[in-house]
C-alpha cells in the first residue's frame, strides 16, 4: 500500500513532509541504491521557488547512495522523460506539482524507458526509504541547467512535425508561468509560426496563477483579440495542453483526441481503430466514436494508467479530458508542446478554420471539487452511499456518476453526466454536500 505516492508521484506542500529535505534526501538514497549501471539520474524542474531546494536534497541523497545527479534545469516533465530514454541515464526525476498552486511541489520518477515507474516499484521505494538513515544537515539549493540537453528535447519536438509546418499560422501560447515559458515559444517559432506569448515571466510564486490550462478564458479572449488561428494553454509542467479555437471556444482534451484520431484513421495509422481515454471522458465523445467505428477504452485517471492500457491494446493515441495526450508513436507520456505542434500541423493540413472542425455533441457534464480533511473509503460512508443510490435512481439510467478522490490534492471530485443540466447540478451539489458533512 503506497502512502507517499499518489496517481502522479509524490505531491504536497513544499518544505513539509514528505517534501521536506530529509525525506527527499532519503528518497534520493533509496533510488540510487536501486540502480546498477551508469547510476546517473537526471533532475528537471518547473519554475516553483522550492524546486532548487528539493533538487539539492535529492542530489545529495543520490550521491550518498552511490549515484550521480545531473541538473538539467527548468524543463517540462515530458522533456525529462524523453531525455532519460535517449541518454545513458538510468532514471529521471521531474520536480513539479503540475497544475497545483506555487506553495505545493512534487516529484515524478521515470525509468530509463521514459515511463513513470510502476505502482509496485513506488511501493518498494517507500519501503526502502523508511530504512534509510541520513544526517539531518543543511541542504543547499541546487540550480543550473544543461543547454545541450534542453536543445536535444527541442529538436525532438521539432522532429514531430514537418519543417515550417506552422508557416503562416498565428498562435497564442499561455505558458502559465511554468516550465513551458521558454521552450514552447522557441519551438513554435522554429516551426514557422507567428507566436504571441502570455504569462511567460515566472517569479517562483506565480505558476498557474489565473493562467494556463486550468484558466484558459484569458487565452480564448486573447486569441480573438489577436486574430489568431488558435491558442494553447499549458499547465505548470507542460504535460497537458488546452486549446482555444479562432472563435474563442475552449476545446478540451476529448475534442483534440477526437480530431487527432480522425486524422490518423484517414491516414491509415489508427492501430485497431482504437483510442484510450479515462473514466472522466464525456459520454458524447464515446458515442460519436462508436458511430465512427472507433473503439474507446477507458482507464483510471492518470496518464500512466492511460499509457498502460495503450500498451496492452497497441493503441497509438490516448489521453485525458484535462489535456494530457499521449502520442505513442514517439512518446511515453503526455506532452503539451508536442500535442500543440502536431495538432497545429493537422489544422494547417485541413485548410479549414479550427472553429469549423466539428467533433461531437457533448452530454451535459458537471465536475465539482470539494476540499476534504481525510480520504476514507467511499463505500464506508453510509449517508453518501444512500445519497448515491438515490442519485442513480433519479438519473434513471440516462447518465453517469463518478466520484473519486484526487490522487494529488486533498479533494473529492464529483462528476455527474446526464441529459438535463438542472438535474445533474442538483445531483452533483447534493452529493458534494453529503460528502462534506460526512467526511468533514
Amino acid at each position: 500500500m503506497r502512502e507517499l505516492f499518489g496517481t502522479d508521484g509524490i505531491r504536497g506542500k513544499a518544505h513539509q513532509y514528505p517534501l521536506d529535505a530529509l525525506t527527499m534526501t532519503r528518497l534520493g538514497v533509496a533510488l540510487a541504491r536501486r540502480l546498477s549501471g551508469t547510476r546517473s539520474v537526471l533532475l528537471g524542474r518547473d519554475t516553483r521557488e522550492s524546486g532548487p531546494e528539493i533538487a539539492g536534497a535529492l542530489a545529495r541523497g543520490i550521491e550518498e547512495g552511490g549515484g550521480r545527479a545531473e541538473i538539467v534545469g527548468v524543463i517540462p516533465t515530458p522533456g525529462i522523460a524523453y531525455l532519460c530514454r535517449v541518454t545513458d541515464a538510468e532514471a529521471a526525476i521531474s520536480i513539479s506539482a503540475s497544475h497545483n498552486p506555487w506553495e505545493d511541489n512534487g516529484v515524478k520518477i521515470f525509468g530509463h524507458d521514459g515511463m513513470k515507474i510502476p505502482d509496485a516499484v513506488e511501493e518498494e521505494l517507500e519501503a526502502d526509504l523508511k530504512r534509510v538513515e541520513v544526517e539531518n544537515k543543511t541542504i543547499f539549493e541546487l540550480d543550473g541547467e544543461m543547454p545541450h540537453l534542453i536543445e536535444r528535447y527541442e529538436q525532438f519536438l521539432l522532429a514531430g512535425v514537418k519543417p515550417d509546418a506552422l508557416r503562416g499560422k498565428r498562435v497564442v501560447l499561455d505558458a502559465g508561468f511554468g516550465a513551458a515559458y521558454r521552450i514552447a515559444p522557441e519551438a513554435f517559432r522554429r516551426a514557422g509560426a507567428d507566436v504571441i506569448v502570455m504569462n511567460d515571466t515566472p517569479n517562483g510564486r506565480n505558476i498557474n496563477e489565473s493562467s494556463g490550462a486550468l484558466h484558459p478564458d484569458g487565452l480564448a479572449k486573447r486569441v480573438v483579440a489577436e486574430g489568431a488561428d488558435f491558442g494553447v494553454a499549458f499547465d505548470g509542467d507542460a504535460d497537458r495542453a488546452i486549446f482555444a479555437d479562432d472563435a474563442g471556444k475552449i476545446r478540451d482534451g476529448d475534442e483534440i483526441i477526437y480530431l487527432w484520431s480522425q486524422y490518423l484513421k484517414r491516414e491509415g495509422k489508427l492501430h485497431g481503430n482504437r483510442v484510450v481515454t479515462t473514466v472522466m471522458s464525456n459520454f458524447g465523445f464515446e458515442a460519436q466514436l462508436q458511430r465512427d467505428d472507433i473503439e474507446l477504452l477507458r482507464a483510471q485517471v492518470g496518464d500512466k494508467y492511460v499509457l498502460e492500457l495503450m500498451l496492452a491494446h497497441d493503441a497509438v493515441i490516448g489521453g485525458e479530458q484535462s489535456g494530457h495526450i499521449i502520442d505513442r508513436t514517439v512518446h511515453t507520456t503526455g506532452d503539451g508542446i508536442h500535442t500543440a505542434l502536431v495538432f497545429g500541423e493537422i489544422l494547417a493540413q485541413s485548410h479549414a478554420r479550427f472553429s469549423e472542425l466539428k467533433t461531437f455533441e457533448p452530454m451535459p457534464q458537471l465536475l465539482i471539487n470539494e476540499k476534504v480533511g481525510s480520504k476514507p473509503a467511499l463505500d464506508s460512508l453510509p449517508k453518501y452511499q444512500q445519497a448515491l443510490a438515490e442519485a442513480h435512481q433519479e438519473l434513471g439510467g440516462r447518465g453517469r456518476i463518478l466520484v473519486r478522490y484526487s490522487g494529488t490534492e486533498n479533494l473529492v471530485r464529483v462528476m455527474v453526466e446526464g441529459d438535463d443540466n438542472a438535474r445533474i447540478r442538483k445531483i452533483a451539489e447534493h452529493l458534494r454536500d453529503v460528502l462534506r458533512d460526512e467526511i468533514g
